[in-house]
């Protein structure tokens, strides 16, 4: 197959999609489906993309056309299974020819972090509306360009943050608070309790496998020997390709503890502090963390732990009830949010007091969304998903220019900040479970940050500024003008 879109191919898709804009709603409306089958592909169909295809070729109204990965054994996998289903589907290995498909309408993407905002702005670019998985970008910078794309060429777009289509649940809960049930809100904590094992050790490159065109794989990012053993998934724990388990699970939680707070920018001030520790392997993002995210009206707490229980335990830690969760700490109680569809109110005293629940499907949001031509019908509009992911690359960025420290040092450096010494000080509990002992193996004292939120880049800090972006492998760039 050819690997590169040519620019007169592209040209015309982009003028196709120009037009198509410049029309009036009702004939707009047409153009996006409105009264006929909306026709799919599903970008990167292992792993998470396989719900997308479930979710998408029994939806109503809605044809499921087309898939595409660059890993050819997956892709023909998911083909022949789909087939055999009696709903054959064109393939493609290459996603830029996969845009230039006039009989595909919307993408949905599954692919690796590092491809998520190039996948959005290239849809946008070719008139198509886009379903994009969290984070919605690699980094701050692109992020906004993803936004910008989406505006630009007047796209629906959103991210796969769930929890937002939590309607009778979670949005509830969010509303109650707001509303000042439990008086002023203290904390906003995040919650990511997830087991995360060693991903080993290798003693030098490793072969790729045949299936997969490699160049297409790295995309945007660097093209590096691949030092793991697996070259799938585990690309969530390198920083070329993944933002660790704060840009994986976390955002979700993240996302919501934004929501609850009301805040629509970056936070002001950062600080990180935790390792990838307990073990040594090939993995370079921390597996333990603590984040302070510093708004005015409360602080935005969050925290990761890939360890168990205790050392050689199946389970993991719980706080107020969540592993894997939010919970919002007011004057008058709390509110925990343990799941992606639920929340529950609690007074000082532990008693539960109100209860939410129920949500409607994410995907089916999006495709009214792209029927309405509506970006106020999506649950998770494209700007959410860029502010969220953003937080969670922020806090890594303060954590990637920090230093090893003892945990007396880390202990002094926190004293101004309560809420985020007491995370910590149940961190060094947590960790010491696990027959971690931080004065042997110390953990990271990130760098404290000062950003703007009004430009979203940090306030004099040129190395922080320089992670907010990254350096593009041609032609895989995320353009500076969309």
């Amino acid at each position: 197959m050819k690997t590169e879109l040519s620019r007169r191919s592209f040209l015309q898709q982009t003028t196709i999609a120009s037009i198509a804009l410049a029309l009036p709603g009702r004939l707009l409306a047409q153009v996006a489906g409105a009264n006929s089958d909306i026709r799919v592909a599903v970008v990167g169909v292992g792993g998470r993309g396989g719900a997308h295809i479930s979710a998408f070729e029994k939806m109503p109204g809605v044809r499921l056309v087309a898939i595409c990965d660059c890993d050819r054994k997956i892709l023909e996998a998911a083909a022949k299974k789909l087939a055999d289903r009696g709903k054959p589907v064109k393939t493609f290995v290459d996603y830029r020819q996969l845009l230039e498909d006039k009989e595909v309408d919307v993408i949905a993407s599954a692919t690796p972090n590092h491809w998520h905002a190039l996948n959005v702005v290239w849809a946008c670019q070719a008139g198509k509306d886009i379903y994009i998985e969290k984070p919605v970008s690699h980094n701050v910078w692109e992020g906004r360009k993803a936004v910008e794309a989406a505006r630009k060429y007047r796209r629906i777009v959103q991210c796969g943050t769930q929890s937002r289509s939590s309607r009778t649940g979670i949005a509830r809960a969010v509303e109650w608070v707001r509303a000042g049930n439990l008086g002023r809100i203290k904390v906003a904590r995040g919650l990511c309790y997830k087991r995360r094992a060693s991903i080993g050790k290798v003693d030098g490159p490793q072969p790729i496998p045949p299936e997969v065109d490699y160049d297409l794989w790295c995309g945007p990012a660097q093209k590096l020997p691949l030092m793991r053993k697996r070259l799938h998934y585990d690309w969530h724990w390198v920083w070329n390709t993944g933002n660790g388990d704060l840009g994986n699970q976390g955002i979700h939680e993240m996302d919501v503890a934004r929501w609850f707070l009301g805040v629509t920018e970056l936070s002001p001030r950062i600080l990180s502090v935790g390792g990838r520790l307990g073990y040594v392997d090939d993995g370079e993002t921390p597996n333990t963390l603590v984040v302070l995210h510093d708004y005015p009206g409360a602080p935005l707490i969050f925290e990761v732990r890939g360890l168990p229980k205790t050392k050689d335990s199946q389970e993991m830690d719980k706080y107020r009830g969540a592993s894997i969760g939010i919970v919002i700490e007011c004057e008058g109680g709390y509110v925990t949010v343990p799941s992606y569809t639920s929340a529950t109110a609690y007074d000082k005293n532990g008693t539960e007091i109100q209860k939410w629940s129920g949500a409607e499907d994410h995907f089916e949001n999006f495709i009214k969304a792209v029927r309405s031509r509506k970006i106020e019908d999506l649950n998770a509009d494209i700007l959410e998903g860029h502010l969220s992911s953003a937080l969670c690359h922020t806090a890594n960025i303060s954590y990637r220019l920090g230093k090893r420290v003892p945990p007396g040092q880390i202990r002094e450096a926190l004293r101004a900040d309560a809420g985020l010494a007491e995370a910590f000080a149940r961190m060094e509990e947590h960790l010491a479970a696990n027959g971690v002992d931080l004065n042997t193996e110390q953990a990271v004292l990130g760098m404290p940050l000062r950003m703007n939120p009004k430009t979203e880049r940090f306030i004099g800090n040129r190395k922080a500024n320089e992670l907010l972006t990254r350096k593009y492998r041609v032609p895989f760039v995320v353009p500076n003008k969309v």
